[in-house]
């Protein structure tokens, strides 16, 4: 069967199963408002949409190349409105506003902690990513190094971020579809994970890049005009705003002070070091850096994306603090109509109640689709990050030694696409009661603790070795994933426990620098002559990474 009837098949099989959850009779609970036909007609406008993009880019993507790199054809600026369509995630647009919502000032220390990051990526990482990979960041690390170890331990670490952000990205979904279908939330996650299977397998990499595109541009005008929108309920005068939000917010004047976060330096500090250094480990943000031709675009890349970005979070920081006015002393928008009780939809939608109250149904269901079209279109490069560390650094370059054929390498990639899918779906159903915003820094911290310690040293330290990458990564995984089990986030609010083991819910700055110190120990310590040679090999990559001579978007097989 072809590719194409592949895809019409899904795409009916999906269409069939949002129109049996849509029917009367299935809402319960919360679920019981009334359905918003222009948000939902708004939402399914963009998935058809989004669904004929798959299709044309399903004709595209002819080989192995293709479907993880778009060939490398993608432009500088292309890839720069890709990277903020990829980043400016559900925790950004749904869970930051929300941390505003509630705790006010607090809330900035997430948004300037994500934008920080991007100098890292541009000064330090862009060019010598580009010049070093061809397809994951398992390809750099094990540049020099043991390739089966290294890219198993990479490619691990890769899985386990995709994970932990997959849990965000389908708990905003899940919230979301509840929020406009009146669905339960279960099936609403299923639907997601149905979609993001649907891109991955058949667009790849195409696919996923213009859909990110596309988001990031509606994402900016959608954001725009509910900014504007809403300062216009104050005159355009940010001291109003923030005399009501003082006013008004349970906290009052601490709403604009540090509070919660800052109570324990200690925490606070190992949250913004786990933003700012997990953006620089997150595998389907620098695998986009293998997408333009050269390390000039995967520059100008980064330079675009900040600005987008940059501009973004103002408005999350407007729409935040606008929404405590007019949301939080709306009783239409709680449960059983009681103001400070639990909002209708969960505690990640204030910027959707936000948008029904400046703008109705119509900006609703903009925002809606704009946001759902975030949501997928971060999944589907998660799912592509990972469908690749399965497909290319475990099966090809591990299993076969880089001799297996292209059709194999095809069908793993599809199954490993699936089964991320339903990972995907049970741990979002989970973790659904969780603020998708507090869940992102557990996977950013995952990820500044295994990838960004080994990427960072391979290529900027001479001496690192295989037994030393191999010991500090495993340490790094092993304490940062341990530490948030035992963190209040997971032993008390998800297993249910009285009393948390490990006090902080930000593990970065302890497993971060954990995995820097084994990683140096185990390197300082082989005397081997594998580590001399890897030693040795230093000077010719540092050459390559400077200039690029050598640098390919080819995959071998």
């Amino acid at each position: 069967m072809s590719r194409s009837r592949h895809l019409f098949m899904l795409s009916g099989l999906l269409g069939a199963s949002m129109s049996a959850l849509a029917a009367p009779g299935t809402m319960s609970g919360i679920e019981k408002q009334p359905l918003n036909i222009t948000a939902i007609i708004m939402f399914l406008v963009f998935v058809v949409a989004t669904l004929g993009i798959t299709y044309w880019a399903a004709s595209k993507t002819k080989s192995m190349q293709d479907f993880y790199t778009a060939g490398g054809g993608i432009t500088g600026f292309q890839n720069g409105w890709a990277l903020a369509g990829d980043y400016m995630s559900a925790a950004a647009l749904l869970g930051v506003t929300s941390m505003f919502f509630f705790n006010g000032y607090d809330g900035m220390i997430y948004a300037i902690s994500f934008f920080v990051a991007w100098p890292l990526l541009l000064f330090v990482f862009a060019e010598r990513i580009r010049n070093l990979g061809r397809v994951t960041i398992a390809d750099i690390a094990s540049y020099r190094l043991d390739q089966s170890r290294i890219r198993t331990l990479m490619a691990f670490g890769s899985l386990t971020v995709v994970c932990f952000y997959l849990v965000v990205q389908m708990v905003g979904a899940g919230q979301l579809i509840q929020l406009l279908f009146g669905l339960p939330y279960n099936y609403a996650v299923v639907v997601v994970g149905l979609l993001m299977a649907i891109y991955v397998t058949f667009g790849g990499m195409v696919a996923t890049t213009w859909v990110q595109i596309i988001k990031a541009v509606l994402m900016l005008l959608g954001g725009t005009l509910l900014a504007v929108l809403a300062l216009s309920k104050f005159g355009f005068s940010l001291d109003t705003l923030f005399a009501k939000a003082v006013a008004t917010h349970k906290s009052g004047a601490g709403v604009l002070l540090p509070s919660k976060l800052v109570a324990d330096p200690i925490a606070m500090i190992s949250l913004s070091v786990g933003l700012v250094f997990g953006t620089a480990g997150l595998p389907h943000i620098l695998m986009r850096f293998f997408t333009v031709p050269d390390a000039k675009q995967a520059r100008k890349s980064v330079f675009v994306a900040t600005g987008i970005i940059g501009f973004f979070f103002l408005i999350v920081a407007v729409l935040g603090m606008t929404a405590i006015v007019i949301v939080g002393q709306n009783p239409a928008f709680y449960e059983a109509g009681q103001l400070g009780g639990k909002l209708i939809g969960g505690g990640n939608m204030p910027v959707m109640h936000l948008a029904r109250a400046v703008g109705g149904d119509l900006l609703l269901g903009f925002l809606s689709a704009v946001a759902f079209a975030t949501i997928l279109a971060v999944v589907a490069g998660l799912t592509l990050a990972g469908t690749s560390a399965i497909s290319h650094d475990l099966y090809v370059m591990v299993l076969k030694k880089n001799h297996a054929d292209p059709a194999s390498e095809r069908r793993v990639s599809r199954i490993a696409s699936v089964w991320i899918g339903v990972a995907a779906v049970s741990l979002g159903i989970l973790f659904k009661e969780q603020n998708i915003a507090f869940l992102v820094a557990l996977t950013f911290g995952v990820a500044a603790s295994v990838n960004f310690p080994i990427l960072m040293l391979s290529m900027y330290w001479k001496g690192l070795t295989t037994r030393g990458a191999l010991i500090g990564g495993v340490a790094g995984l092993l304490s940062s994933v341990s530490l948030v089990i035992l963190s209040p986030a997971v032993w008390v609010k998800v297993l249910g426990n009285a009393k948390p083991i490990f006090p902080y819910d930000y593990p970065a700055i302890i497993s971060m620098n954990t995995a820097f110190l084994f990683t140096w120990l185990g390197s300082i310590t082989d005397r081997s002559y594998r580590a001399q040679r890897e030693r040795d090999e230093f000077d010719a990559q540092f050459i390559r990474a400077q200039t690029g001579l050598g640098a390919s978007g080819a995959v071998s097989h």
